[in-house]
């Protein structure tokens, strides 16, 4: 075993060095740089999406969103609404591809106890902000491993006809 140890640690430090020394690599004889491998490691970058939420129920802020299959979300939602949770609270709501939202946005409405969060459809859920009140805000971080478009929206009752929006996923 310590023979083993002794060669690999060797052969690894060689590895190191070689791949640590850049230039150009061919793979299926084409040549690939440094900058182009860079620039793939770029496109997986965090994106960050931030929307406020109105007191006449809509969203401001980017809300049709294109990001690369496994990137990594953080959503800000910030309440800059005035009036009160209780008749004006708003959220954002991450559903899975293909998620009715009528049919979703009615169980919400039976899910008051829960912040409007329907725990029977959990799983047509990806992520969720909590319910914000006036001046509130919240930060979630996530992602999205496959392709195809997702939609978002508030779950406050009647919030989700109008606030709503979608990330596509590349």
């Amino acid at each position: 075993m310590k023979t083993k140890k002794l060669f690999l640690a060797p052969a690894l430090v060689v590895f190191m060095i070689l791949t640590a020394c850049g230039g150009n690599q061919k793979k299926d004889n084409r040549e690939v740089s440094e900058s182009s491998t860079m620039d793939a490691l770029e496109v997986m970058e965090p994106i960050t999406i931030v929307l406020e939420g109105h007191d006449n129920m809509t969203y401001s802020g980017d809300t049709q969103v294109s990001v690369n299959a496994g990137q990594e979300i953080t959503l800000t939602l910030k309440n800059v609404g005035e009036l009160p949770k209780e008749t004006m609270g708003h959220n954002v709501v991450i559903l899975t591809s293909g998620t009715d939202l009528a049919a979703f946005g009615v169980a919400a409405i039976n899910a008051k106890q829960n912040d409007y969060i329907p725990a029977d459809l959990s799983s047509s859920i990806i992520a969720h902000t909590k319910l914000l009140g006036p001046g509130e805000n919240d930060t979630i971080t996530f992602q999205l491993d496959t392709p195809g478009v997702y939609d978002f929206i508030c779950s406050f009752p009647g919030h989700w006809a109008l606030m709503k929006g979608t990330i596509t996923v590349k």
